[in-house]
């Protein structure tokens, strides 16, 4: 009889020291786990072209992390902290709102002593997010008066380094406000030696909302109701895929939104073109349709993201790794480092179906 998971199963206590404050040096200078073998074994990011074959598919998550975060104040004088979190069409935004009262609709909020936004009313899937007016265009206006949003668990206020190094070298496509972390550790010369290798790179998009960082609170874990972020996976990708599968190469996700896009692809029984929102949630059970390797940096105990990885691994492997992580002093979260892991549960023929849960 399977094994039924409760938020007990993810925790662990990880000493504060190893919350990684700022990135590495050097990029591909971080630390890389690698957990596909029988044992744990410690390298450097920059040896990954060496554990894959040539014919495998990298695919990245290719979204740039907008600068959303807006401080400001209320007509009554009061403080403010947004953080965009959609941008919608009409130079209209969803965004988180944190004032000592909620904004009022009709109200305006002056931010960054620069310029007015009208609050038109409440929004979001739960009705917990402001749906404001800008009056431009919010990606410019975000670009010039806005701050990186660095997750919750960074002491530091953003800084120059952290607009260059909280984004990926690839990131093409604004809309995150959290980055896809796993592929902060490439660099120019990674991606050089895989395509020297023979190794396959790819891409999809998925806009990583600030849902990712919100806490588990049900014991129950199919209480959970996980937050929509929109993701596309294109035509070419998915002909990169299946001509990786036909002449036996691996797909290797590069962080868990692009394993997230491309399972949410292949809900439907195989891998289709697709562009909408996603609220999958990956819990130890599901069975993996498209990827064969994941590679991901450390998450948040009772995360979402820590239940996917178990998922994807195993969820004694998992807890074996990070004890070796934690005992090895490896830096944790956003700024720290990789690991890279194997698919533990048998792929899922394109004919099977995904239960409903999983979906």
């Amino acid at each position: 009889m399977p094994r039924t998971y409760t938020l007990s199963d993810f925790e662990f206590t990880l000493p504060p020291e190893l919350i990684a404050q700022h990135p590495a040096p050097e990029r591909s200078a971080s630390r890389l786990l690698d957990g596909t073998g029988e044992s744990p074994a410690d390298r450097v990011f920059r040896d990954l072209p060496g554990l894959l074959s040539a014919g495998d598919l990298l695919v990245f998550n290719d979204t740039r992390v907008v600068k959303a975060r807006l401080f400001g104040v209320k007509a009554s004088g009061g403080h403010i902290e947004a953080l965009v979190e959609r941008v919608l069409q009409g130079n209209e935004v969803l965004a988180h709102v944190r004032a000592s009262k909620s904004p009022k609709p009709g109200s305006v909020l002056r931010f960054a002593d620069a310029f007015d936004a009208q609050v038109l009313g409440r929004g979001g899937p739960d009705g917990g997010l402001f749906h404001l007016r800008f009056p431009d265009a919010p990606l410019a206006l975000l670009q010039r008066h806005g701050h990186v949003p660095l997750p919750p668990y960074i002491t530091h206020a953003d800084s120059a380094d952290d607009e260059r190094r909280y984004q990926t070298v690839f990131a093409a496509r604004p809309g995150a406000v959290a980055a896809p972390t796993a592929a902060l550790h490439f660099d120019d010369e990674v991606l050089a030696a895989l395509r020297e290798r023979g190794v396959g790179l790819a891409s999809v998009t998925l806009h990583v909302g600030a849902g990712t960082f919100q806490p588990v609170r049900s014991e129950r874990l199919a209480e959970h109701r996980m937050h929509a972020e929109w993701f596309d996976v294109g035509a070419d990708t998915v002909v990169a895929v299946e001509r990786t599968r036909a002449t036996g190469g691996r797909i290797v996700a590069v962080g868990t939104t692009t394993l997230r896009a491309l399972e949410s692809a292949a809900s439907a029984g195989s891998l289709q073109p697709h562009s909408g929102e996603t609220d999958i949630f990956i819990t130890p059970g599901f069975r993996f349709r498209v990827v064969d390797l994941l590679l991901t940096n450390f998450h948040l105990p009772r995360s979402t993201l820590l239940m996917l990885v178990s998922a994807f691994a195993g969820h004694d492997p998992i807890r074996a790794l990070y004890r070796h992580a934690i005992a090895q002093r490896y830096r944790f979260y956003s700024y720290g480092d990789a690991m890279l892991l194997a698919c533990a549960s048998v792929r899922v023929e394109a004919d099977a179906q995904v239960p409903l849960e999983h979906r």
